[in-house]
């Protein structure tokens, strides 16, 4: 049975590495003793080494061993082999290029669908999407496509900001930017705002957190959805 969480972030404020998840991921990765994680995205630019050695602290908590797909001598060995994967936050356009480069996007997509969980976060959450282009991130390299993982039928802002009130910042809004690309492409995009993921149970879809989101669908004003919402209706 298809499993995934994708969530907005791996560190809410106030709280350490994945913290705010592990009793969600003990119950996500229960037959998984090992974790293959994939830390391409290299969150400021640290090595791979150290960002699995981050990873493998958070899952050493819950009973739980982590090895970075780079350790590996074949990554798509690794992946079709792994009991759960992990892909972590960063730069959303390293990650992908990274994927593309390893041949190993439509590998990943074939184990999820056959029943290995799965586990993004930011970087990794917006992979799961149909494309990548409501990244947050700057383009510092450039992939062969924009094109993912389409776990889900429809794209992710991860890390999803509101407007402040009074602000007088003068750039634009996340929801200007969504609707920026809204002018050129047509799928849904669902803000996810930091805490927030969604769980996706073979075909069932859902808002889990304790933050509503909120969606942007193609030629609609924008809405929010409470926690607990089935996503189904943006198939």
């Amino acid at each position: 049975m298809k499993s995934i969480i994708i969530a907005s972030t791996s560190t809410i404020h106030g709280s350490g590495y994945l913290e705010y998840l592990l009793d969600e991921l003990k119950v996500h990765f229960k037959s998984a003793d090992e974790i293959l994680f994939i830390p391409y995205a290299r969150p400021g630019g640290i090595s791979h080494d150290e960002y699995t050695a981050i990873a493998a602290k958070a899952f050493n908590s819950i009973g739980k061993s982590v090895k970075g797909i780079h350790e590996f001598k074949s990554a798509k060995n690794a992946i079709e082999k792994a009991k759960g994967i992990f892909v972590g936050g960063g730069n959303t356009f390293v990650l992908v290029s990274q994927l593309y480069k390893n041949d190993v996007l439509s590998t990943i997509k074939n184990v999820v669908a056959k029943g290995t969980p799965y586990l993004g976060t930011s970087a990794g959450s917006n992979i799961c999407g149909l494309t990548m282009n409501t990244t947050n991130d700057m383009p510092i390299m450039y992939p062969p496509s924009f094109k993912t993982l389409g776990l889900v039928p429809f794209n992710i802002n991860p890390h999803y900001l509101d407007p402040i009130e009074g602000s007088k910042h003068m750039g634009e809004t996340r929801e200007t930017r969504i609707k920026e690309f809204h002018a050129f492409n047509t799928q849904p995009v669902i803000g996810l705002r930091e805490g927030s993921w969604v769980k996706v149970q073979e075909n069932t879809l859902t808002l889990e957190g304790q933050l509503d989101a909120r969606i942007f669908e193609y030629g609609k004003a924008p809405y929010e959805i409470k926690t607990t919402t089935n996503l189904e209706f943006l198939k």
